[in-house]
């Protein structure tokens, strides 16, 4: 049962990444932003990272009482947040000063490239090569089909991946949900801009898209949320990326169908502050910013093949960094 709710909190959401494999970080992350007070975490649809997920939640649910719900994440199709990066190590040329290694918030990458586990997709490094040596490649952990897969982990709640022209592929996963019988708490919908098509899109184009989720959804009577992706995989870019996300919300949040609104993509410390007071979104999603902060302390404790709770004053300062980090929209 997910706690209730102070009326003054916002609804805040840890992102692990839908194609984040590194299970022991997962344990660590979920552990941390438990006892930091999340609502949801969203992981990857595979058994073994949901069930890290539980045992992160677990040992911190025995001490603070928090219990956020397990929310996976699907896809009606092809999508920028199932894929992860790669890169020949023996091309690169010896004086390169690695900027992919700086930027990486999971620590994938050293001299033999990168570390598929880790790696998450959230592209910073294809950007940060001078060279472009650093592909992107499809990678979904949802291997078997959705039925199936409902059936094995059966989650609190799914974000449902897709496209403002995907109508009918949509359709299909939805079914697919009412078929399953599945006992869902909340239902999100994630639908960027311009994430794979050549002709641009406007938000008037993704409002129309939502609305006709919402007529294919509200059959189910499913609580929904509409999560808005600014700037989609790009959340510790820089603080700016903020600015994409809120102008996003403040162009179509008020025509939105019922439900939950939920920024997310490019979501990070800064946003909060680009926001109006008087306009507030119902909740936020945060993910490689969350995690960024987070990764030294997860590393220092793995090196030694341990979790980060098994370091009391170590996990204690990891969750007040949590803490602080989310105190904006604790208190909003």
């Amino acid at each position: 049962m997910i706690k209730t709710k102070n009326k003054k909190d916002k609804w805040i959401k840890l992102i692990c990444g839908a194609s984040n494999e590194d299970v022991i970080s997962i344990e660590d992350l979920c552990a941390i932003y438990t006892a930091a007070g999340v609502d949801y975490i969203d992981v990857a649809a595979e058994e073994s990272i949901v069930n890290a997920a539980k045992k992160g939640i677990k040992w911190a649910k025995e001490s603070f009482k928090n219990s956020p719900g397990i929310m996976i994440s699907i896809s009606d199709g092809d999508d920028i947040h199932f894929r992860k990066a790669k890169f020949d190590p023996l091309k690169c040329p010896s004086n390169c000063p690695r900027p992919c290694e700086k930027v990486c918030p999971t620590f994938a990458i050293d001299n033999s490239g990168i570390k598929e586990s880790k790696c998450y997709g959230c592209g910073r490094c294809i950007n940060s090569c001078p060279l472009n040596l650093i592909n992107e490649y499809k990678y979904n952990l949802s291997k078997n089909d959705l039925a199936s897969t409902l059936q094995k982990i059966k989650p609190d709640a799914v974000e449902i991946h897709t496209e403002i022209n995907r109508i009918d592929s949509f359709t299909k996963v939805v079914n697919t949900l009412k078929s399953s019988k599945t006992k869902l708490d909340r239902i999100s919908v994630s639908c960027g801009l311009n994430q794979s098509v050549r002709k641009s899109q406007e938000p008037e184009d993704l409002l129309k898209a939502l609305w006709e989720r919402y007529k294919i959804l509200n059959e189910l009577n499913i609580p929904l949320i509409w999560q808005l992706d600014g700037r989609p995989m790009s959340g510790d870019l820089s603080p700016t990326t903020s600015r994409d996300t809120v102008n996003l919300f403040e162009r179509i949040g008020s025509d939105l169908p019922p439900g939950l609104i939920q920024l997310a993509g490019g979501t990070n410390e800064k946003t909060h502050e680009f926001l109006k007071s008087t306009n507030l979104p119902d909740g936020i999603a945060f993910g490689s910013s969350a995690r960024k902060i987070m990764q030294p302390l997860i590393e220092f404790a793995h090196k030694n093949n341990k979790r980060l709770y098994d370091y009391p004053e170590r996990m204690a300062l990891a969750i007040k960094k949590a803490k602080k980090f989310l105190e904006p929209w604790k208190m909003s």
